[in-house]
């Protein structure tokens, strides 16, 4: 079968792709502003991708076209195929129809941890024997993909809030019927598709409607946001998790510099060295911990894997050295998980000094909705450059005005020359953004590295 899926190179719609590659299909796509690491990884797969969304990729017509949700009514594909009679249907339809209907899924949802909770609950059954299926907003580095197959009971998949198609509104995660399910937190967030939290949580309810009593609901302990969802029903056996003791969760997982500790209740169950860092990555530890129990790994076993967990591309993933400076790469774009990703990084080396480099490009950032937080979850970095968005219908030099260490640049060359001017050896410099932020890793690295 011939499957043709428009906006390949999203990281959903690019998993999706590498499954129906396994599946023996023949796959091509088209999308705009192509990028790695899903760019590398279709090439790699031999998928034939086309820039853009002109009429013309319909012909020969495939068998089957997957639609993004990206895709907007008045592109010309768009309107030549719903012109056709060519098939067509969702990513999550397809894969719901396609991949999960027999498998054990396994869900984790929430605003903030999903790709590094998946990717530990992946990697969990994984190195337990499970050689579960998967499907992630993002690349394990100890798979170096971002979904496969599997030929195991489970399947893990990291199931968002955002809407399925243009005309699909209904939240992605609602097809994929899971009989696990992670919600890690919960925050406002996807204000171009939600008017508010309220919006996002009746989604959350609907998921939560769904999930068989035989299942499981492993959720964030002393959440106010998750504690007012479940009092809306809960018909699914209940586990809590938490960082804080003072939660009262059923588990807690905290972080004491590279050490994992592990306890239920007052009852400590174990410790690992592994590679993470922070309390908001000890919680993402903790839920997958759980979910993976209910596969039948045992918490003793599931430390041993988070102990060697090697971490996920773009989650505060280190570049490298340069001219002394430790270059890291993050998905952080929610002034929670910059907040969350600057703790990290201060983490790592306490006495240190912390940069940052910030693209504010999701639609929710763009929109404003977050600004009076931006400031103060910027803060705590020593120096911040901040790449002023084309087009914004706010005013970031105001939301940012009482910050004298977070400078707004018009370019992306004004950044790399403003961190060049403030860089010295022994600095930690993240660069956090959910786009390419128009190569401004590799300019880095080339001008830090720069004699002189």
């Amino acid at each position: 079968m011939h499957v043709h899926i428009l906006g390949i190179c999203g990281t959903f719609m690019g998993g999706v792709a590498a499954l129906a590659r396994a599946a023996g299909h023949r796959v091509t796509g088209s999308d705009r502003g192509v990028y790695p690491p899903m760019s590398d990884q279709l090439k790699a797969l031999g998928v034939e991708v086309t820039e853009g969304y002109g009429a013309e990729q319909l012909t020969p017509a495939p068998d089957v076209v997957l639609v993004g949700n990206v895709m907007t009514r008045g592109l010309p594909v768009i309107e030549a195929l719903l012109n056709s009679r060519i098939r067509y249907t969702s990513g999550p339809d397809w894969l719901a129809s396609t991949v999960l209907r027999d498998r054990h899924v396994l869900a984790v949802a929430g605003t903030h941890g999903k790709t590094t909770t998946s990717s530990l609950l992946a990697w969990i059954l994984e190195h337990s024997g499970r050689s579960p299926g998967f499907l992630i907003g993002g690349v394990p580095t100890d798979f170096g993909v971002s979904a496969r197959l599997g030929d195991g009971e489970a399947f893990v998949i990291e199931a968002d809030e955002y809407d399925t198609a243009f005309f699909d509104k209904r939240a992605k995660f609602l097809l994929y019927r899971p009989r696990t399910t992670i919600v890690n937190n919960l925050e406002f967030d996807h204000a171009d598709i939600y008017p508010d939290l309220a919006a996002i949580q009746r989604q959350f309810h609907q998921l939560i409607r769904a999930l068989p009593g035989a299942g499981r609901l492993i959720v964030r302990g002393g959440d106010p946001n998750i504690d007012e969802l479940l009092k809306q029903g809960c018909w699914t056996p209940l586990e809590s998790f938490s960082s804080d003791p003072a939660a009262g969760a059923d588990w807690t997982g905290d972080a004491h510099g590279s050490v994992f500790r592990l306890r239920q209740g007052s009852k400590t169950i174990g410790e690992v060295e592994w590679g993470l860092t922070g309390n908001h990555n000890a919680e993402n530890a903790t839920a997958a911990l759980l979910a993976a129990r209910e596969l039948g790994v045992s918490p003793a076993d599931a430390l041993t894997a988070i102990g060697c967990f090697a971490g996920v591309k773009r989650r505060l993933e280190l570049l490298g050295d340069f001219g002394g400076v430790a270059l890291f790469d993050d998905f952080a774009h929610h002034p929670t998980a910059i907040a969350r990703t600057l703790s990290g990084m201060r983490a790592r080396d306490p006495g240190g000094r912390v940069l940052a480099a910030l693209e504010p490009r999701s639609n929710t950032m763009r929109m404003g909705c977050h600004r009076a937080e931006l400031g103060a979850a910027l803060a705590t970095a020593d120096h911040v450059w901040v790449l002023r968005p084309p087009e914004l219908d706010w005013d970031l030099d105001a939301a940012l005005a009482d910050y004298q260490t977070i400078e707004v640049c018009d370019s992306v060359a004004e950044i790399v020359a403003g961190v060049g001017s403030v860089a010295v050896r022994g600095d930690q410099l993240v660069v956090m953004s959910n786009g390419g932020f128009g190569g401004i890793h590799q300019l880095l690295s080339q001008s830090l590295d720069a004699p002189g």
